[in-house]
């Protein structure tokens, strides 16, 4: 059978493109046909994300999770789903202009990583790495969204200076925006932790020991020690506004170096390429 695997994930990417163009459009041209033709795009790019999962899981003969470019493709799918279920739920279209080209940045990014179906590694055959990388799978995704509204968070407060009213009217306010912001990583500091946990367990049966301190669970212990200290913020000095938001911002930029930089960079016992 042939494998269109590649094809269909790269259409997923220009799908992807080109709702976030459509999208930007919508907040720069104020267009409503815009937001919907965006949405349909995304959902389409959807469809082939999930089709390229799909044949990659057929293909290799076990959940696509056991490289960066199968990990990927999944989270990719996972943000793309939050951020349609919120416009759908809630009309917030103009995050689009935000979501979607960090949906297809990090695409971008992943199918560079792109390496054939095969086996499971000895390794990763285990009945813990389901669990373990769906927890991430749903952090990173919460982390990604909340780091995109994060962005739009510090441009609506740049636009209140004196932008377009009709513009202002389509961008959620500030308030929506932090508690979106906040929201999503409250949701995802569970995970997070559950990730932490469950890789030490997989550790400890993988490899006779529960942490090594390796790059990647130092550099996961650093990502929950940070997004801690965003929650211990809030609760217990009233964090709000650009403090919070700055931390939201750069937990994220901690969350690529710890997903995607420790591969390359640091490799070590969880390099997996």
């Amino acid at each position: 059978m042939p494998n269109y695997e590649m094809p269909i994930i790269v259409t997923a990417f220009f799908l992807y493109f080109f709702a976030a163009v459509f999208y930007i459009g919508y907040i720069v041209l104020l267009r409503p046909w815009l937001a919907r033709l965006g949405r349909w795009t995304a959902i389409a790019g959807l469809t082939a994300n999930f089709a390229a999962a799909g044949l990659r899981t057929f293909h290799a003969s076990h959940a696509p999770f056991a490289n960066m470019y199968e990990f990927g493709i999944v989270l990719v799918a996972v943000i793309v789903c939050g951020y349609l279920w919120i416009d759908l739920r809630y009309g917030h279209h103009s995050l689009g202009a935000f979501i979607m080209p960090v949906a297809f940045l990090f695409l971008g990014v992943f199918i560079l990583f792109y390496q054939d179906a095969k086996p499971l590694m000895p390794a990763l055959k285990s009945n813990w790495l389901l669990a373990h990388v769906m927890t991430a799978v749903i952090a990173y995704g919460a982390l990604a969204f909340s780091f995109a509204a994060a962005l739009m968070y510090r441009w609506r407060r740049y636009l209140d200076t004196g932008a377009n009213p009709a513009l202002l009217a389509l961008i959620p306010a500030p308030h929506v925006l932090e508690y979106l912001i906040n929201r999503s990583i409250i949701l995802a500091m569970p995970f997070l932790t559950l990730l932490i946990i469950t890789g030490a367990v997989w550790a400890e049966y993988a490899w006779g020991s529960y942490w090594r301190w390796d790059p990647k669970e130092t550099w996961s212990l650093v990502t929950w020690l940070v997004y801690a200290a965003y929650l211990h913020g809030r609760a217990v000095y009233s964090w709000h506004g650009q403090t919070a938001i700055n931390w939201a911002l750069s937990g994220f930029l901690i969350v690529l170096f710890t997903f995607i930089g420790v591969n390359v960079l640091l490799p070590g016992l969880h390099s997996y390429q």
